[in-house]
């Protein structure tokens, strides 16, 4: 009787702890309808004033997080990548692809000040508050364009030798990292003096386009189109560990209080790897998402991740010999997936 209780007993402790590891991080809680036509890019966050910015071909949707609604948008903005929120200045900047310029929005009307000349394709932005700087990156331009927020001038353009991707920055170190896809390196931009001072290559990684940062414990995390996160060593440049995601990555983020790394991809899954030390990287959960849900940011207040997707049709078909084309965006049917926290989904 005694071993079959003992046997009873050690099944259960084995069982709980298999669920508990079983038991997965994030799970889906609820979506946001967006509609319109036209496909999507980056999505930012300036969580302190709970609003949620999507670019959206021609204009930048403005949605509230704690409504979960579209609360207005922000018009004219050709081809737009990106927008980034100046919150201590009440006024935020877009980068418009197709006419080479960048927005400046008033935040409380959502109207457009003035519009500022960048290089060609500007594509992601960064703000960096210790100077009041707003870096847009002109991925076809192989540059960065230098606004200061307040003055809202160019200040400097610094040349990349390759085409940005997304950028973090680094306020302690003084620093701007950004991703050099087509060099499948990080170049290390110098906030005081505008210009490159390091570049790190990110092999075995390729074609690397997302990027955070964990500031605290001096690790970058770049995202590679060859199915790779890597974790990068601020203080050396080195990689000190990579680890597997999907396909059609995009999207890269962090957060540093509960240490998860996020990759966003297109193929319809997020990998989050959590870093267990500043040496020890670990897939703690492949989340099913949605195809083309290759975009996201986080909110570091509540930790829920928002990812933009639609539903497609197939592309037409090609001529003989071209290149198969892009799925099409079906009208209306843009929507943000929200995904968080186990114990969120009943607050």
């Amino acid at each position: 009787m005694r071993r079959t209780c003992l046997r009873l007993l050690f099944g259960l402790i084995a069982f709980c702890e298999a669920t508990v590891v079983a038991q997965e991080p994030y799970k889906f809680l609820t979506e946001i309808p967006i509609g319109g036509e036209g496909g999507w890019d980056i999505l930012t966050i300036d969580s302190a004033a709970s609003r949620l910015y999507l670019s959206h071909a021609t204009k930048v949707v403005v949605v509230d997080l704690n409504k979960n609604a579209v609360a207005g948008e922000i018009a004219d903005t050709p081809g737009v990548h990106g927008f980034v929120a100046v919150p201590e200045l009440q006024r935020g900047f877009s980068s418009n692809g197709k006419e080479a310029k960048s927005s400046v929005v008033d935040l409380k009307t959502l109207k457009t000040v003035s519009k500022i000349d960048t290089g060609e394709s500007p594509d992601a932005l960064v703000y960096e508050p210790l100077r009041g700087e707003v870096y847009v990156f002109n991925h076809k331009g192989n540059s960065a364009t230098v606004i200061d927020a307040k003055q809202t001038k160019v200040v400097a353009t610094i040349s990349l030798g390759g085409g940005p991707e997304f950028a973090v920055a680094d306020v302690n170190a003084k620093r701007i990292y950004c991703n050099i896809e087509d060099k499948s390196e990080v170049a290390v931009i110098d906030t005081e003096k505008h210009e490159v001072i390091a570049r790190w290559p990110v092999a075995p990684g390729t074609e690397p386009s997302g990027i955070a940062l964990d500031a605290v414990h001096h690790r970058l995390f770049a995202t590679c189109h060859n199915k790779m996160m890597a974790m990068l060593d601020t203080e050396t440049g080195k990689i000190i560990v990579t680890v597997p995601i999907g396909a059609g990555v995009d999207g890269c983020a962090f957060d540093e209080a509960t240490q998860l790394a996020f990759a966003s991809c297109g193929e319809g899954a997020t990998t989050i790897a959590k870093e267990e030390t500043p040496d020890k990287l670990t897939v703690v959960q492949t989340l099913k998402t949605e195809r083309g849900a290759r975009t996201m940011a986080l909110d570091p207040k509540t930790h829920r991740i928002y990812l933009p997707s639609a539903q497609f049709q197939p592309p037409p078909s090609p001529s003989p010999g071209a290149s198969p084309g892009r799925p099409i965006i079906v009208p209306n049917t843009l929507k943000l997936l929200i995904y968080g926290p186990a114990e969120s989904a009943n607050h």
